[in-house]
């Protein structure tokens, strides 16, 4: 006997498709949590009482721009998932952050130019960010972009007082660049989505920063006596979730309590 139109099983509706700005804010929220996490483990191991607090003050900031960014992406994506599910819930091949940011504190150069690399980039960015088309994802870089020039001050300072201070110093701050410098490339260089966004007019182009960001690094290069770095070819890959092996070690530790007790409440 032939089914009836109500017997004949139907495909389940398709979920909505997320907001085209979702993979950029979670992108934006990825970067600002590892960061975070890569300094929070500076606590109670900085070189002097005043820069942990420094550090610490930092992980807070760039922690509570993260929330503020996976809450948004969540809303976006607009399938039920919260900002918990999105940080805790994720494989590293799904995280979105550029290389820079999961790599190693190694000593305080290392951890000094890792972040002068990220707030110049970081800063720049959030001001053209804070007058975009997009409302919400432009009152979070207004409120973040206050944070991010104290940010990029405190690290322009210290990689001045390392460079132009004792040569025990200097040896440090020269090995660190020659590590790190490689990964700042990937911050400027656009991925397709990124592409896409900047066309559409959502996301601010990033050749229109260089100007800014160059003229800044060069001009604290030359307070720290430390030469231009040659451009060397740029690592890349982790906004494309292609990451290197510290992001799995890194998020082992930061997921664990909520994997452990799914769920867990304070």
């Amino acid at each position: 006997m032939a089914a009836t139109q109500s017997e004949i099983p139907t495909a389940p509706a398709a979920a909505p498709a997320a907001n085209p700005l979702f993979p950029l804010v979670l992108q934006l929220a990825d970067t600002s949590l590892i960061l975070a996490h890569r300094l929070s483990e500076w606590c109670g191991h900085g070189p002097v009482l005043e820069q942990d607090l420094a550090l610490a003050n930092i992980a807070l900031d760039l922690l509570g721009e993260a929330r503020s960014y996976y809450q948004y992406a969540a809303e976006l994506e607009g399938q039920g998932r919260t900002e918990d599910d999105l940080a805790y819930l994720r494989s590293a091949v799904e995280y979105r952050n550029p290389l820079l940011v999961e790599q190693p504190n190694g000593d305080f150069a290392h951890t000094i130019v890792r972040q002068f690399l990220f707030d110049n980039f970081h800063y720049h960015l959030l001001k053209e960010l804070q007058s975009g088309p997009d409302a919400r994802l432009a009152a979070i870089a207004e409120k973040s972009v206050k944070e991010a020039a104290y940010h990029l001050k405190w690290s322009s300072e210290w990689l001045i007082r390392l460079g132009d201070g004792t040569p025990e110093s200097r040896q440090h701050l020269d090995k660190a660049i020659a590590t790190l410098w490689r990964f700042a490339g990937e911050l400027t260089t656009p991925t397709a989505l990124e592409t896409n966004l900047q066309e559409l007019g959502l996301l601010p182009e990033y050749a229109a920063l260089l100007p800014a960001m160059q003229a800044h690094a060069a001009h604290v290069l030359a307070e720290a006596t430390v030469p231009l770095p040659a451009a060397p070819f740029a690592q890349q890959g982790g906004k494309s979730g292609r990451h290197s092996e510290h992001l799995g070690y890194l998020l082992a530790e930061l997921q664990y309590l909520q994997r452990t007790y799914p769920g867990l409440t304070w």
